[in-house]
């Protein structure tokens, strides 16, 4: 973590990393590997009706079930020829795309690997329970950046200059014939202040505190900012000019305009009601406060004694029972996200990740597993993937296995993260003759105590998965 800007500038000099911009980060989908000749699976054992619907079962393709309205720029990303993506019936699914669909169990089938929200939030995903059940739920961190950071600047627009009124007030003096005698002699009751020159306050420099940082710097606003989890990555984007503070307090004060970017945690020690009293005391009596994060972030009490007292404003596009009507309040739809680009970005990022976690076992952006960075696999290499509860003892176990089999490890990665464990093996198949059997050992590793699920990965699309489902092998 960076703490300081003195430890920013010391960071900055001594590394050799260096800062790339981009509209979000790409997840890189390699080139498709050639499928490993002699490698056999076993595929489908026991009743099919175990498995949903058989006749509209596509062998040899990926199944990608969608919920709610998804980006088809982002679907492009599935190459026909490997990927049958469906919004109906969709049985024997691989992964699951969606955006705002509210997940439930039974919406997953067992045949599931993996799960991809087209955006940054992941509540509406039950992510404890599909952890139990060995599934890697994925976000799009950074998609949806630019579009909530242009709505962040015109926020500051709309509580700076009285747009919102003036454009109510001209529709009522249109209705009575009114607007053109009035135009030039009601603007004074809309007076306002400009942007430049003034104190811009950032909590949170992740993706979109970063963005707004630099943007707000351009447009000639001095900016600080507060952030106790700052990563390197977003640190290298930050304006070299920003001043980096210890405390929300610290930040708050004396800022003219206070934007929030920090993510919604429930339960003690969360950010429920984190812009509070004490915070909001530390308020100028004209700030400004942005709120394009989470309508929970803020103590709507709090904010409301504020906005009576003085000349402050608040601008969100959550909703909010108190405010929502308060002369000094901007309430809007929630609009961050909802534009075609940011659709598009997030979609294509999910996509991507979907692709890449499908092909070859890497794992990025999961909110659940552990990031876990993979070299390409060679074509005469069997990729074996065991997701496994964190407990003593799996890993050897695995590899016990793999012994037994005459089965040769060329390289072992094995990375947790809380309670499950995710372990990645690349078996050598150049010292075996004829046929490569993996099913007694996937069998074996599969039904290990603590073991959820294996995956082999050798080049051909929707084979090779095996799960423990309370004592029982499903293949």
């Amino acid at each position: 973590m960076i703490s300081s800007r003195a430890a920013l500038d010391k960071f900055m000099r001594s590394s050799t990393v260096r800062a790339t911009t981009s509209r979000f980060n790409n997840v890189v989908v390699r080139t498709k590997s050639t499928p490993v000749q002699g490698v056999q699976v076993e595929h489908g054992r026991g009743v099919w009706k175990t498995y949903g619907d058989l006749s509209n079962y596509k062998q040899g393709k990926y199944q990608i079930k969608t919920f709610n309205k998804i980006s088809p720029i982002g679907l492009a990303r599935f190459p026909e020829e490997d990927y049958d993506v469906r919004s109906g019936e969709a049985a024997n699914a691989h992964a699951i795309l969606l955006r705002s669909h509210k997940l439930q169990e039974e919406d997953v089938p067992k045949t599931v690997r993996a799960i991809a929200r087209c955006g940054a939030g992941t509540n509406n995903i039950p992510v404890a329970r599909m952890t139990e059940l060995g599934i890697p739920v994925f976000n799009t961190p950074g998609a949806n950046a630019n579009a909530v950071k242009e709505l962040v600047l015109c926020g500051m627009l709309l509580g700076s200059r009285k747009i919102v009124d003036g454009v109510n007030h001209m529709k009522e003096l249109g209705a009575q014939g009114l607007a053109r005698e009035r135009v030039e002699k009601d603007k004074a009751t809309f007076g306002g202040q400009e942007i430049m020159g003034k104190t811009l306050a950032i909590i949170g420099l992740g993706h979109i505190g970063s963005m707004t940082a630099r943007d707000a710097q351009a447009l000639g606003m001095t900016v600080k900012g507060y952030d106790p989890g700052l990563t390197v990555q977003s640190a290298l984007t930050l304006p070299k000019d920003l001043e980096l503070v210890d405390s929300i307090t610290a930040a708050v004060a004396g800022a003219d305009y206070i934007s929030i970017n920090i993510p919604y945690i429930k339960g003690e020690g969360g950010t429920h009601g984190i812009i509070g009293k004490e915070v909001i005391s530390h308020f100028s009596p004209n700030a400004v406060l942005l709120n394009f994060a989470r309508g929970e972030l803020v103590d709507s009490a709090a904010m409301k004694e504020f906005l009576d007292g003085g000349d402050g404003r608040y601008v969100s596009d959550f909703p909010d029972d108190l405010l929502w009507d308060h002369q000094n309040a901007i309430i809007l739809p929630h609009l961050g996200a909802s534009t075609e680009e940011a659709e598009d970005a997030a979609a294509s990022m999910a996509a991507d990740t979907i692709r890449t976690y499908l092909e070859t076992g890497e794992i990025k952006n999961s909110v659940n597993f552990p990031d876990t960075s993979l070299d390409e696999r060679p074509d005469t290499n069997v990729r074996f993937t065991v997701v496994n509860k964190n407990v003593p003892g799996a890993l050897a176990k695995i590899t016990e296995a793999f012994a037994s089999e005459g089965l040769n490890i060329l390289q072992q990665i094995n990375h947790s993260r809380g309670e499950i464990a995710y372990n990645v093996l690349d078996i050598d198949t150049t010292k075996h003759e004829g046929v490569l059997e993996f099913k007694n050992v996937q069998e074996k590793i599969t039904m290990v105590d603590g073991v959820i699920s294996t995956r082999v990965i050798y080049g051909q699309p929707g084979q090779g998965y095996a799960k423990n489902i309370d004592g029982e092998y499903f293949i």
